[in-house]
């Protein structure tokens, strides 16, 4: 028996009423899907684009979201209006969660530097077991800032995360060749169907020795919300999210899942991104999944896409619009600072939704499949000469 969230059941309402025809729906791709792939604490653009690309006539029908922008697929998908969902963005709520966001012990400053250090040396595609369940920064309050419901969803929702297939006691032993995580797309029905018997886009072999299965899993199972705190579970910094027995890493697994959409989607609707670091996030994602995050990103660079949004200088003009890390050398921790007032963090949060909104309109205007004139990109993050299809 197949066991569905509320909101699946809510977004799937119409298969379920037409009897026989249901099948035909039920396989249908989507119009446009919208990749949000991550954003960390910028995830505010995406409120923005998504209300231009409405605006424009262009709106999305499914969202494909990972880590911050699993958030934002969730405000949308409670909030229809746009209007709304850009107060929510910058509401008292919003504020309050961040500001309890607070470090753990193993936010040590020194400790941290030394473990990142042994990362950036090591070569190695996740050679041990990686201990996601202690080994983080920041503890997750358990109330997340997400609205309750009003109206009817304008927007399916499928959200990426990755089940854990260890548990605590392995931690520390070596890997070999044994795949740890499996890519999971929280979603509907309807969105389960048109990925049935796909493999995870990292299982092909231009991605090497990674530590993630070649199967795809669907679970309609699990609530948006709940689907969106699992997505947010970014190894470094936050622990694996518990859920109904198991244990999933975030939608940093998968961050770029091109492959994907397009099976959702009859257009596809993503950003060209700017590239990751190669200090501290790249050695991470080495030694935790064993994969070159700017490689799954210049290649999502690359994929064609139907309508692509220059995020290329996000962290240039959005440097201070988000939530800073503070090296505290005389404590010897790392925390998380945040603007002094909500005054301070509503007009950051409205900074973010006004870059998100002229970037989506700028991309709207321009023949579809046509590549934006890319603001900033260097060797890590420009397209490939070539791509497979």
């Amino acid at each position: 028996m197949i066991h569905l969230a509320p909101e699946w059941v809510k977004l799937s309402s119409s298969l379920i009423w037409y009897g026989s025809d249901m099948t035909q729906e039920l396989y249908k791709p989507y119009e446009r899907c919208m990749i949000l792939g991550g954003g960390g604490f910028r995830f505010g653009i995406y409120i923005g684009m998504y209300a231009a690309l409405r605006q424009a006539g262009k709106a999305p029908d499914v969202l494909l979201a990972s880590c911050g922008g699993a958030i934002v697929a969730a405000i949308i998908h409670h909030l229809p209006d746009p209007e709304a969902q850009r107060t929510w963005l910058s509401s008292e709520d919003m504020y309050r969660f961040w500001c309890s966001l607070k470090s753990t012990d193993h936010a040590a400053l020194l400790g941290t530097l030394v473990r990142a250090a042994k990362r950036k040396l090591s070569s190695a595609s996740a050679p041990v077991i990686p201990d996601l369940f202690h080994d983080y920064l920041f503890e997750i309050p358990p109330q997340l800032p997400f609205p309750p419901a009003t109206g009817t969803p304008e927007v399916d929702v499928a959200i990426i995360g990755g089940k854990l297939l260890f548990d605590a006691s392995e931690v520390g032993q070596p890997r070999g060749q044994r795949k740890l995580y499996a890519e999971t797309v929280f979603c509907n029905p309807r969105a389960a169907a048109a990925l049935k018997d796909m493999d995870s886009p990292l299982s092909a072999d231009r991605w090497g020795d990674h530590a993630i299965a070649r199967e795809l899993v669907t679970d309609s199972s699990v609530s948006v919300t709940d689907a969106a705190r699992i997505s947010i579970a970014d190894m470094i910094y936050f622990r694996c999210a518990h859920h109904n027995g198991h244990e999933y890493i975030g939608g940093v697994l998968d961050l770029f899942p091109v492959e994907i959409a397009r099976r959702l989607g009859q257009e596809v609707i993503m950003e060209f991104k700017e590239a990751f670091d190669q200090v501290f996030a790249i050695p991470a994602w080495r030694a935790v999944l064993g994969v070159d995050g700017n490689a799954r990103l210049r290649y999502a660079n690359s994929h064609l896409a139907d309508l692509r949004i220059d995020s290329s200088d996000v962290s240039v003009l959005l440097a201070k619009q988000q939530l800073q890390q503070k090296l505290d050398w005389l404590r010897n921790r790392i925390e998380l600072r945040m603007p002094p007032s909500y005054e301070i963090f509503a007009q950051h949060m409205r900074d973010q939704w006004q870059y998100g909104y002229e970037r989506a309109m700028e991309a709207a205007q321009r023949p579809p499949r046509q590549q934006p004139p890319v603001r900033r990109a260097h060797r890590h993050s420009k397209p490939l000469s070539s791509i497979e299809p």
